[in-house]
């Protein structure tokens, strides 16, 4: 079974524009895939690779050019330092979840067969979906969904889970399905579940707020022309990257200068960002709904 298929993988190597001595990192190494085409480029340069699931230890790459840290990329700085790294000349970062997991139904990251609520990238950690649906009050529940979900019906949806968790446990996907199946609206039922299953990934794993840890780490470690290139695959995660590469924040607030010139420490290079084509498409269809953002420290 293959690990994972990297999406836009031409387009993301090309962007980093990689020098055959700098030192780069990859902070989602997964199957691998973008790592080998950096060091296929790397002469006397390094990379160093991150990822927090322990399955990806089967994938490691043995090159003398290679280090691999088995850690959340919020520690990026960090582990850096500890490694005597304190500037890089690019940084990839392909988000989202790998066909590994989402394959492996034990894992939970599916809604395609009755698996455990889990969703855990790190499965050291004690939170898992179910903690999350059985623990939390109706309230933190309904931000959950609102704000990682965007579900405009969060309220509802999360009174519903209170009042099924009152009967037993919500332990197994079919468990929540019967929970809340009177709000999936007709013939949409994929859509529905993936909001949903978004909305309880990125609270288990707090993705959102690791991705803005990382992505200031890297603004520091960035050497003037080295270049951040960042894959998403959903709106919410899109618009933290889009952001912070046009104006320096999360907010996207422009600060200006005393000409009026907006100061940003970026050159943006995909004004848009990269998407795939229909050949890709055809070819992995769980990368129809990547998109590539690639910036430059100035």
């Amino acid at each position: 079974m293959v690990y994972h298929i990297p999406a836009l993988l031409k387009e993301s190597i090309d962007g980093l524009n990689i020098s055959p001595e700098g030192i780069y990192v990859d902070v989602t190494f997964g199957g691998g895939g973008h790592s080998r085409k950096i060091l296929e480029r790397l002469k006397k340069g390094r990379l160093i690779a991150f990822d927090q699931d322990e399955d990806v230890c089967k994938n490691i790459i043995d090159d003398s050019r290679f280090l691999f840290l088995n850690q959340n990329f919020r520690f990026l700085k960090n582990n850096l330092f500890f490694n005597g790294i304190d500037k890089i000349d690019g940084l990839i970062a392909d988000l989202g979840v790998s066909f590994h997991q989402f394959d492996e139904p034990q894992r939970g990251f599916t809604f395609r067969s009755n698996s455990p609520l889990d969703m855990r990238m790190n499965r050291a950690g004690c939170v898992t979906a179910a903690v999350l649906l059985n623990t939390l009050d109706e309230n933190s529940l309904a931000d959950i969904l609102y704000n990682y979900g965007e579900f405009t019906n969060s309220r509802k949806i999360a009174k519903e889970i209170a009042l099924a968790r009152m009967s037993s446990p919500l332990t197994t996907v079919n468990h929540l399905e019967r929970a809340v199946g009177k709000f999936v609206p007709f013939r949409q039922e994929h859509k529905f579940y993936a909001r949903l299953f978004q909305s309880l990934r990125i609270a288990v794993n707090h993705e959102i707020d690791y991705l803005k840890e990382m992505l200031e780490q890297a603004l520091q470690l960035l050497k003037p022309g080295g270049r951040l290139a960042v894959i998403t695959y959903h709106s919410l995660e899109d618009r933290v990257v889009k952001n912070f590469m046009k104006t320096g924040n999360f907010d996207g607030v422009e600060n200006k200068d005393f000409y009026g010139s907006v100061e940003t420490p970026f050159r943006i290079i995909t004004k848009k960002g990269i998407i795939p084509d229909e050949k890709e498409i055809l070819k992995n269809n769980r990368a129809r709904s990547a998109r590539l953002r690639i910036a430059e420290k100035i």
